[in-house]
């Protein structure tokens, strides 16, 4: 019989994960770039970031993911803490969502939502369609998992020892634990507070303690964030510590008012509830997150300084030259499929900079013939092969999994521009090559080569930065001039070789000099052709949608 019912349990728990799962999956997958982008432009403050937080994770039904995604955010530069604390306290308050929707039992409408759900997956090919149906279909299997697990509860009440074990469960402290230690191994405190809903509804759990569990549950969520967090930046771990720190602090507070308060406080809960004592757990969880949202927000920028109390220093600054490491993706950083896309392109502007660095050294060492120079130029072009070798098999990974939409639809450009960043290395190789056969053979370029060689350089370094702000910021507005500046170069490069056959048929060059000339200008007209291709990589990928 106690086995038979821990089975159901278990099962209608396992319905009610995988129903969670798959929905929250398919709103990531249908609207996770969009919201993505909603969070990272309307954070430029506390107050923006915390109706951000509640919408954004309100919509997606987990706090884990969005805090997730603010800590990757934060550790990739995209957001301050400043930015990341009202995103977090919003977080905090739309998670409470999922236990509303619990409370309102929606189990007998289940059925046919599973059923819409699965007709849109198995009979409509429309991707979007697709999505929707993925959403349906765990929305349904959600409640289906519900009132399975519900029907479990009640026949717990015929095994007398758990009724009774729960009947002693008086200690505040000890369900607190509880409550940490449950949603810590769940990774999802909306489950948590599911569970006691539907306890309480059976009448396995009293409200004053389900109350200490609650709180409990809000301290466990912090365990994915700060997990995400361990192998981040510095700042990656205070946005993660103000998560831990809100709850904990929270908890704190609302632990005395508890204890002083109860009876009132149970009251104002029947009075806004009724009688249905899921309706008042539901809104004990919502009420609790408001009030500590609005004790603890005009604090928010001490809360702040405070990680930097407890997150003490700054990460060691590393230029470009960094060998053979990868900072923005990798398997020391935790795998998400909303942020994935985001980290690639992190990682292709850290490259495509390192690139463009590693030419500017190369035509100097053309000039200077600094031997140090030249050996730096050959080190680093190692470093950009094994970040071509690196991003393309993260891209090859990532492209294998469900991304949003918006994102699986980027990827392939994606494989384009990292090729191409590739091959302005490759360039800056070729340059390190000449000016080794410049010394070794001391040919000389003249006054006029050296002044038109910078002219050329100039132009194809001011593409190059449109062309890594189009591409990593979205910076349309260089769109015009990258394309009237791409024109010029072209004009240039004819204008500067007709420069060369002129000064050779005057004999001011020499032939050894000339080809080395008209080698460079070409290879600097070829790199602002990659850069024109990196400019409108994803731009092209957003028409082609």
């Amino acid at each position: 019989m106690a086995a038979s019912i821990l089975l159901t349990l278990c099962g209608g728990l396992g319905l009610f994960l995988f129903g969670m799962n798959l929905m929250s999956s398919g709103i990531e997958k249908a609207a996770g770039a969009k919201l993505r982008k909603i969070l990272e432009i309307f954070t430029t403050n506390k107050f923006t970031g915390l109706l951000v937080g509640i919408v954004f994770t309100g919509i997606i039904q987990s706090s884990s993911a969005c805090t997730v995604m603010v800590v990757t955010f934060v550790n990739s530069g995209i957001m301050t803490l400043y930015q990341a604390v009202g995103v977090i306290f919003g977080a905090n308050i739309g998670t409470t969502v999922t236990s509303q929707l619990v409370s309102f039992n929606l189990s007998e409408y289940a059925p046919a939502f599973v059923f819409f759900g699965v007709v849109m997956l198995c009979f409509i090919k429309k991707d979007m369609i697709q999505k929707a149906g993925e959403i349906l279909t765990g929305f349904g299997i959600l409640f289906m998992g519900l009132s399975i697990m519900s029907q479990a509860m009640n026949n717990v009440k015929e095994i007398p020892a758990i009724p009774a074990f729960l009947s002693e469960l008086t200690s505040p402290f000890l369900a607190i634990l509880i409550g940490t230690v449950v949603t810590a191994v769940i990774q999802s405190s909306s489950v948590t507070v599911s569970i006691i809903l539907l306890m309480a509804n059976q009448g396995l759990l009293a409200l004053p303690i389900s109350l200490y569990i609650i709180l409990g549950c809000n301290i466990g969520a912090c365990c994915t964030a700060m997990l995400a967090s361990l192998s981040g930046k510095k700042d990656a771990k205070r946005a993660a510590l103000i998560h831990l720190l809100f709850n904990v602090i929270g908890t704190l507070v609302m632990y005395i008012i508890l204890k002083v308060a109860m009876d009132p406080i149970i009251h104002m809960l029947q009075v806004i509830s009724g009688d249905n004592i899921g309706r008042q757990v539901a809104n004990a969880h919502t009420v609790f997150k408001l009030f500590q949202v609005l004790i603890l927000f005009p604090f928010a920028n001490q809360l702040v300084k405070l990680t930097y109390v407890i997150v003490k220093g700054e990460d060691k600054k590393v230029g470009y030259r960094e060998n053979m490491k990868l900072k923005y993706i990798g398997s020391t950083n935790i795998f998400s499929p909303a942020t994935a896309v985001v980290e690639a392109t992190k990682e292709l502007e850290r490259m495509a900079l390192l690139a463009s660095e590693n030419l500017n050294r190369a035509m100097n060492a053309l000039i200077t013939l600094d031997e140090e120079d030249i050996e730096t130029v050959y080190e680093t072009e190692q470093n950009i092969n094994f970040l071509n070798h690196s991003i393309t098999d993260y891209l090859v990974k990532i492209s294998q999994v469900n991304l949003p939409v918006d994102d699986a639809n980027s990827i392939g450009a994606l494989f384009h521009v990292v090729n191409d960043i590739e091959r302005i290395g490759d360039h800056a190789e070729n340059v390190a090559d000449a000016a080794v056969q410049r010394r070794e053979k001391g040919i000389d370029f003249s006054r006029e080569a050296q002044r038109e060689m910078g002219v050329m350089l100039d132009m194809v370094n001011k593409l190059v930065q449109y062309s890594i702000d189009m591409f990593a910021n979205s910076a349309e507005e260089h769109m015009k001039d990258a394309v009237a500046l791409e024109n010029a170069i072209d004009e240039k490069e004819r204008e500067l070789q007709q420069n060369h056959i002129d000064r050779m048929t005057r004999n001011e060059c020499t032939p050894e000099a000339g080809m080395l000339y008209s080698d460079i200008i070409s290879g600097l007209e070829r790199v602002a052709d990659h850069a024109t291709n990196i400019a409108f990589a994803t731009a092209s990928a957003a028409l082609q949608t």
